[in-house]
């Protein structure tokens, strides 16, 4: 489960990476200014190859790696497979404006949260078309893992999908044989009429489906972290995503995923996924930032919430108007400043 509070503060020490830089209370930067500045934890090259080839707008002629704007973007499956660190937001008020915004303002991917967010398919529709126009990859958190939440998740056509509370290498297979057609697996198919093939359009689908589809397991339970190396090499797990507010509520240190004990198993279960074959994907956490993780092995890092994003920026916002009404008027409080503070619309 995402930390919904914190967590945007955490994400700053990211930036201080794409320099290959200790990250400083000098190069700490507010949450209120994120949006300034990229996300993306990709090595960057000089400053007129630093923009990322999700735009078509035939107006920007950034390049990246020497591919044109307008170039169809690597899926995920293929930058993990490069070696790449994903920097992603997870979604959970289901807004299609909030989901397009996320998109633009750079993150790697965003994970759709119907196991916590109160949007289900039809909601999460609307929020992959617009992060489809985005170019961003979508990832859909199922509510519980299951074949008939699998089967209509997957056929809307996320870049990945991921299933919660696996604890076992069999519980693992089971959440691959949802995600994979018959022989393989159980997959219901409709591939003809739904979105997962462009309504039937695209005819290489069943061809390549399999090739493109990201299958993230979650590791969150005691009884999971225990057997993660297990989870990890099953065939067709391509990502374990460690889950350490769920792990810390199953060790008995509820809302404590710093507690030492659970940062023990955390760290000995990370190892454990990595010696298993798969992705190791998590969240920063304010004990536990961007870089940290990167350090030891992650290739999918989720900074923030939008929920916990918009709330914390609204919270500020009312307290600095309750602080002005203390101190004075906005006129006597801005007396002495350089007039540089952007609108509010800024």
């Amino acid at each position: 489960m995402p930390a919904l509070t914190h967590l945007a503060t955490s994400a700053t020490s990211s930036l201080a990476f794409l320099n290959n830089q200790k990250p400083t209370t000098k190069s700490l930067i507010p949450p209120s200014n994120l949006i300034k500045y990229s996300l993306n934890f990709k090595t960057l090259e000089p400053p007129k190859l630093s923009i990322k080839a999700k735009s078509s707008s035939t107006s920007n002629p950034s390049i990246v790696n020497g591919a044109s704007a307008s170039s169809a973007p690597d899926s995920l499956k293929s930058r993990l497979q490069n070696g790449e660190t994903l920097y992603g937001i997870f979604l959970l008020s289901f807004s299609p404006t909030i989901a397009e915004i996320a998109g633009l303002a750079g993150y790697d991917f965003a994970v759709v949260d119907m196991e916590h967010g109160p949007g289900g398919i039809t909601d999460a529709l609307h929020c992959l078309r617009a992060l489809t126009a985005t170019r961003t990859p979508a990832i859909l958190r199922l509510p519980e893992s299951s074949p008939t939440w699998a089967k209509k998740a997957l056929d809307l056509g996320p870049q990945g999908i991921m299933l919660p509370m696996i604890e076992s290498p069999k519980m693992a297979k089971k959440a691959v044989s949802y995600c994979r057609f018959p022989p393989e697996g159980i997959r219901g198919s409709a591939h003809t009429v739904v979105r997962a093939s462009d309504y039937g359009i695209d005819e290489g689908y069943l061809s390549n489906y399999a090739e493109e589809l990201l299958i993230m397991c979650q590791v969150e339970s005691e009884e999971g972290v225990k057997r993660a190396e297990e989870i990890s090499a099953v065939d067709g797990v391509d990502c374990v995503q460690m889950g350490p507010l769920d792990l810390s509520a199953s060790m008995g240190y509820l809302w404590d995923p710093g507690h030492k004990k659970v940062r023990e198993m955390m760290k000995v279960s990370e190892k454990g996924v990595l010696k298993g074959g798969a992705y190791l994907g998590g969240f920063a956490m304010p004990h536990d930032g961007p870089i940290d993780l990167k350090a030891r092995g992650y290739h999918m890092v989720s900074g923030t919430a939008d929920v916990g994003l918009f709330r914390s920026a609204a919270v500020d916002d009312v307290r600095k108007f309750k602080m002005s009404l203390i101190q004075g008027s906005d006129d006597e409080a801005e007396d002495g400043k350089d007039g540089d503070d952007k609108y509010w619309s800024e």
